[in-house]
């Protein structure tokens, strides 16, 4: 039994501190999703790397084709690992899905790192990285919704992108490891880089299985007073607590909501279209993972020592070097977020960023025309500030977005598809980059250009704002966008913040009003509902005392 008026703890840790560890072992399954990423970038073209791989036509060097395969594989792996969280996802729970994805990723590695010449080798290699990538997926899909759910709502966004953040410091660490071993002489040049990611997989292993399950997947799960405890530990209170129960109640109204909005039931609930407005915001969420690929990061991000050596025409060496550095500059970029996560708000972000990046890839292709050495320059300074203002927005974002925008009801199926959504894409793009280079060098950044200044009008008509409201909150956004009529982007920049209170009374109001938006219309207008709008800009901040 229970003690309801102690604390209870996990791994010796409550309140902010077991927050922070929460955060920290997300941090790591990022750190590994980044480490990964980046680790092929530096050894495609290493010497060793190629020795043990030789090439199907008999050369020594990979062509275009044979680079953007052995790389984009994994994507296809972590695809996979995605659509398998959209499938298990849910029944497994957070906790179970992401150890599962680390240690998949383990017996990935272990494939990889044991292939040898004159044994299938290649083949091997890409089962290897295609195991890896089903780890990964895994994780990338259930990572960011066991940290939003077990996070409060004035620093979701924030703890987020610290995670989402952590991609960027993961491929650092790879790029300078690749780059530190292309100096050493024999087939370790490769397998230690790869092998090295173990470290990272264990570690969130040992992190998941000493932290807390979500409280809404428990009580989504009748798990009720298991997720009491983790509430109250969350909150560094009792469980009998009086706003630790107030939260819970209102967790549990929002299920029962949610659950007699919509006839279907499991995965037909993602495809919705009442007043949950579950397929357009699956939809939304989607399409901001799509557009983080269509915006040509990983052309940047997989290949940037190859874009500096075959488009730019420098030398190995200095490639590696100034891919290390727009690596670094990367991870800087990233604290950016950090402090405007919150205060400018999602929305801005996505616009600031799509321009930034599109104004980039116009800065490339345009200096990669003439085809001088100067000019050439002028190119790899595009691809850096293509790198900080990517680090800064779209990087973060679409990791937060989709696992905020869904309610809980349809959280995992619908965050599965849009990570799903996200390595489909960056297979695609990952596969096709290397060719597009050596079939039509600049026209690539001109096609990156187009497609970033093309994201700037959906998501000023389609991306409401979710900064600073709780997951209970938003889909009361969602659901008075229904019944009024409205926007979600309209009613997300006109609605106050709502208390615990205001959210339990437009719950009710919104499941009882049907098709009378009127009642809704009139409540927003009586004495005190706008309370909370003095000190709040258009962009969703959170308000005074938030």
């Amino acid at each position: 039994m229970t003690d309801v008026n102690a604390v209870p703890h996990f791994a010796g840790l409550t309140g902010r501190k077991l927050r922070m560890a929460i955060t920290a072992t997300a941090t790591v399954g990022f750190l590994l999703f980044g480490y990964d990423q980046g680790v092929m970038s530096g050894i495609i073209t290493g010497e060793h790397f190629n020795a043990d791989f030789p090439a199907t036509d008999g050369n020594d060097a990979y062509h275009s084709t044979i680079q953007g395969t052995v790389t984009s594989v994994y994507e296809v792996g972590c695809f996979g690992g995605a659509i398998g969280a959209l499938i298990f996802g849910e029944r497994l729970g957070r906790r179970k899905a992401i150890i599962m994805g680390a240690i998949i990723m383990i017996l990935g590695t272990i494939i990889q790192v044991t292939s040898f010449k004159g044994k299938w080798e290649l083949g091997q290699f890409i089962i290897g990285r295609i195991v890896t990538g089903v780890g990964n997926g895994a994780n990338t899909a259930s990572i960011p919704v066991w940290q939003a759910e077990t996070s409060r709502s004035h620093n979701r966004g924030l703890l987020i992108c610290i995670e989402a953040a952590m991609i960027a410091v993961g491929t650092v660490i790879a790029y300078w490891l690749d780059f530190g071993f292309s100096y050493v002489d024999n087939s370790s040049q490769w397998r230690f880089p790869i092998a090295f990611q173990v470290v990272f997989a264990f570690l969130l292993i040992g992190g998941v299985m000493l932290l807390p399950e979500s409280p809404r997947w428990l009580l989504n799960h009748d798990h009720n007073e298991q997720a009491g405890v983790v509430l109250a530990a969350l909150n560094g209170a009792p469980v009998n607590d009086p706003a630790t129960l107030k939260e819970k109640k209102i967790i549990m109204d929002s299920i029962r909501k949610l659950t007699s909005m919509e006839a279907q039931s499991g995965f037909k609930d993602v495809f919705s279209r009442g007043k949950g407005q579950h397929l357009r915001r699956m939809l939304i969420g989607s399409s901001s993972q799509m557009f983080q690929q269509l915006g040509g990061c990983n052309a940047v991000i997989y290949y940037c020592p190859v874009l500096f050596e075959e488009s730019i025409n420098m030398s190995r060496t200095m490639s590696l070097i100034l891919g290390g550095v727009n690596a670094t500059v990367y991870a800087i970029s990233t604290l950016l977020s950090f402090v405007f996560v919150e205060r400018a708000g999602r929305r801005k972000l996505f616009l600031i960023g799509s321009v930034g990046q599109c104004l980039a890839m116009v800065l490339i292709f345009a200096c990669l025309i003439p085809g001088t050495e100067d000019a050439a320059i002028g190119a790899a300074v595009g691809l850096f500030v293509f790198i900080i203002f990517f680090g800064a927005t779209w990087l973060e974002l679409p990791w937060l977005y989709p696992a905020e925008l869904s309610p809980l009801k349809t959280r995992t199926r619908a965050n599965a598809i849009s990570t799903s959504t996200n390595w489909i894409f960056n297979f695609l793009i990952v596969q096709v980059t290397p060719t597009m280079i050596a079939s039509i060098g600049w026209g690539t950044y001109l096609f990156f250009a187009v497609m970033n200044a093309l994201f700037i009008p959906i998501i000023y008509l389609f991306y409401p704002e979710t900064a600073g409201r709780s997951l209970e909150e938003i889909d009361i956004v969602f659901a008075k966008a229904f019944v009024d009529s409205k926007s979600p982007v309209y009613v997300a920049k006109t609605m106050p913040k709502l208390s615990q209170e205001e959210i339990e009374r437009y719950g009710v109001e919104l499941g009882a009003a049907g098709d009378r938006p009127s009642a809704m219309e009139d409540e927003e207008e009586k004495p005190g509902a706008r309370a909370d709008k003095e000190g709040e800009d258009e962009t969703g901040g959170v308000p005074k005392g938030g």
